[in-house]
This record gives structure tokens, C-alpha cells and sequence, in this order.
């Protein structure tokens, strides 16, 4: 982990539901680049704060938060669902200015495309690595056993084994039925801006088929989709980090 200086706080949410909401920004010229984490990874993570240097040395606006349950913002992170997720995410977004760059990681993919929906105007772009859209669903609850759903439905909790955390991921019952509320994959997906995906064919985690399928989705837009052949899903590696950077500075201008 890096020291950095503390975090700025943003409060999401009214009443019980509220929740403050760790952020980091780099004052620049615009359009402001919004770094979207994936499910249990935080704005101190490699690909973050490569980004981060990125922008400070171009001169480029930066924004950079953990969602609930995650790094230094308030909350439990069994309480987190997509929605809450996204309503977070949406919240910073609205604070970086018009037309933001849009990067999201894994589970951010899927939280940028929402996150989308509801802006005043469209990003200027979106650059999405190992994007895992309906994971909850397509790449979880699809591909588990049906001991695993009973716990889950009964339950309310099981906990996934992880390569990332030794304790594993808890997946609630909570998780998964919001994720079903937010699909995108079930219809065309519109972004209203440019596409830029990043992907690696030996992830574990997300398959590469699954971020053609995204590509494929987004019908009306300009999709370009990078593979990445011996890549992995964090897609971390010094070379990784300027195809990423590259993606980046394309749309940034």
C-alpha cells in the first residue's frame, strides 16, 4: 500500500443508509478521469495509482474513491449491493466535471455502464479492463452448485475461496438479487461514447468470451477491444499499465 494523504469524504445516501465515502482528487484539465475499483479492491490498488501518476504527470483531472465496505469509506461490505455501489460511484462522478473519463476495473466495468445511465450528459469515453457486467449472475450464480445456492438462499451468506484474500469473498443473498435488478447484458447496451476494453485470455476470473459479449452489446457505439494473450485478470504488469495508459490518453486528447 502507498501512503497517501487522508481522503476527502463524500456522504451518499440519507438516514440508516448513509454512508461516507473516502475520495482522492488531482486538480487538471478536464475531461477528469474517474477511476471505477472492482468487488473487494481499493483506490490504492497498482492499476489506481498508476493512473493517478498518469494524470499528475499530464496535468489531467483524477478521481479516485472506494466504495462502501471497501477500503478507507465507512460500512460493512456484506452490506453492499450493485445498486449501492453504482448510487456511490454516480455521486463522484457528479462531482468531476462534464463528461468525465470513465475507467473501470472488473466489477466497475459493470458499475460505469450504470453509472452512465444516469448522467446529466455522456462520458466522453469509457476504457474498461476485464469488464464483468451481471457477474452476479453470469459468472456466479450460474456456476455454482446447487449446494451453494440453498446456502446462499437459506443462509443468507457463503463465502467464496479466493487467489486474492485468504478469507475469500462473502457472497450474500443480498448481492445477488440486487445484481439481478441491474443487469445490462439482457438488451443493447448503450454508453453514448466511445468504447475501449481491455482484456486478458488467460483471466480466471472473467472470461475473454465475456467481454466480447459486452463489445457485442454495445451496438450503437464505437467498441474497440484489446486481448491481451497471456494476460491475467488484474492485468497489472508494467506492460499492462501503458496499453492501459495509452487507452486512456487517446479520449483524454
Amino acid at each position: 500500500m502507498t501512503t497517501l494523504p487522508d481522503p476527502s469524504y463524500l456522504t451518499v445516501g440519507t438516514g440508516p443508509s448513509a454512508r461516507r465515502i473516502a475520495f482522492r482528487r488531482i486538480e487538471g484539465r478536464g475531461p477528469a478521469i474517474v477511476w471505477l475499483g472492482g468487488f473487494k479492491s481499493d483506490m490504492k490498488g497498482t492499476k489506481a495509482e498508476a493512473l493517478s501518476a498518469f494524470a499528475a504527470r499530464t496535468g489531467r483531472a483524477f478521481w479516485r474513491f472506494d466504495y462502501s465496505g471497501h477500503g478507507e469509506s465507512d460500512g460493512g461490505f456484506e452490506d453492499g449491493t450493485i445498486s449501492r455501489w453504482a448510487e456511490e460511484a454516480a455521486a463522484v462522478v457528479a462531482l468531476a466535471g462534464p463528461r468525465p473519463i470513465l475507467v473501470g476495473s472488473s466489477m466497475g466495468g459493470w458499475i460505469a455502464l450504470l453509472v452512465a445511465r444516469v448522467m446529466a450528459a455522456p462520458p466522453t469515453a469509457m476504457v474498461l479492463i476485464a469488464p464483468a457486467p451481471d457477474f452476479t449472475e453470469a459468472l456466479m450464480w450460474l456456476a455454482f452448485s446447487e449446494d451453494i445456492r440453498q446456502t446462499i438462499m437459506t443462509e443468507g451468506r457463503w463465502v467464496r475461496p479466493s487467489a486474492y484474500d485468504e478469507g475469500g469473498y462473502p457472497i450474500t443473498r443480498a448481492l445477488i438479487e440486487d445484481g439481478r435488478q441491474n443487469l445490462v447484458l439482457t438488451g443493447l447496451v448503450e454508453t453514448g461514447c466511445p468504447v475501449h476494453i481491455l482484456q486478458g485470455m488467460e483471466d480466471p476470473d472473467v472470461p475473454w468470451r465475456h467481454a466480447m459479449l459486452l463489445a457485442e452489446k454495445i451496438a450503437r457505439d464505437d467498441v474497440v477491444v484489446t486481448l491481451v494473450k497471456d494476460g491475467d485478470h488484474r492485468l497489472s504488469r508494467e506492460e499492462d499499465i501503458a496499453r492501459l495508459e495509452e487507452a486512456v490518453a487517446a479520449f483524454a486528447g
